[in-house]
């Protein structure tokens, strides 16, 4: 099921890529593209949770499947991820809230941050998906249900 990853991992980097098309229009001034610029952002990084959590509850997340040597070091990648992730995303949630209520003034001091928060969430999940798909073969990969069922 490797498509799944790959499909989840392109909407990341699409969503990064809108990012960055919607701060090009910004500072254009063009403040119509960037609402549809950092919408359709927020769009396909939403696309890439539902892939990702769906995959997580049905079919399980692959386990590091490289050297025993880096299994330490790919953990503690994979949790600054995770942070970065999360982070990524109550920010993006707030700035989105902010535009919406039309709170224009807290928006411009958050909207960078963020951008650059969910940035560095695209690059770090690309490069969890290439040490995990790419480099080495997955390991074992187990569902979150039969985690908790025992099955």
């Amino acid at each position: 099921m490797h498509i799944l990853p790959t499909i989840s991992t392109f909407f990341i980097v699409l969503s990064a890529i809108f990012i960055a098309v919607g701060w090009r229009q910004v500072f254009k001034n063009n403040f119509k593209a960037h609402r549809k610029a950092m919408l359709a952002a927020a769009y396909s990084a939403l696309i890439f949770f539902i892939i990702y959590m769906s995959r997580t509850i049905f079919i399980g997340n692959t386990s590091f499947g490289g050297p025993d040597d880096l299994k330490l070091y790919y953990t503690i990648f994979l949790i600054f991820h995770i942070i970065l992730a999360t982070t990524g995303a109550i920010f993006g949630v707030v700035t989105l809230i902010l535009a919406f209520k039309r709170n224009i003034k807290k928006h411009r001091k958050i909207g960078p941050v963020t951008s650059v928060i969910w940035f560095g969430t695209a690059v770090t999940g690309v490069a969890v998906y290439i040490l995990l798909y790419v480099l080495f073969e997955g390991g074992e990969t187990t569902s979150l249900l039969k985690a908790i069922l025992g099955t």
